[in-house]
């Protein structure tokens, strides 16, 4: 019998969010063509007489670096995360499943990625998810 570890994540769709957002509900995100667009433009803009501050200046720009390597980290933990749960799948195939309590058990005839993590459907119809307690034999 092979235990098999928790998972939490999900399959990755490309597309990534910021935590504000607009008035209309979708993600507000700004890409770093755009930042930079509007870096020079605020730049063009300014009164010749009280500049930017360089300071804050670069103070933006590190922010806005910061942000993207973070959304660049997101996108490969979900990448890896993706392949671990197909990994999982593809282990669960055709092998027997037992739920954590014992209650689920059957052989597994097709598994779902979801964003809670793969879904195992068994060949009598019912559903388990392969997480944390389910043993595969």
């Amino acid at each position: 019998m092979t235990a098999i570890s928790g998972l939490q994540g999900s399959a990755s769709t490309g597309q990534t969010a910021t935590p504000s957002s607009t008035a209309a509900g979708k993600p507000a995100s700004v890409d770093y063509n755009s930042f930079l667009q509007l870096l020079v433009a605020q730049l063009k803009n300014q009164d010749p007489t009280s500049p930017m501050d360089s300071t804050a200046y670069m103070s933006q720009l590190a922010s806005f670096s910061q942000v993207e390597q973070s959304i660049a980290s997101n996108s490969k933990l979900d990448s890896l995360l993706s392949a671990t749960a197909l990994q999982t799948a593809d282990r669960a195939l055709g092998r027997t499943v037992t739920s954590a309590d014992g209650s689920v058990s059957g052989q597994v005839a097709s598994v779902q990625i979801t964003s809670a993590g793969p879904v195992a459907t068994l060949s009598n119809g019912s559903t388990i998810a392969l997480g944390a307690g389910v043993t595969l034999s």
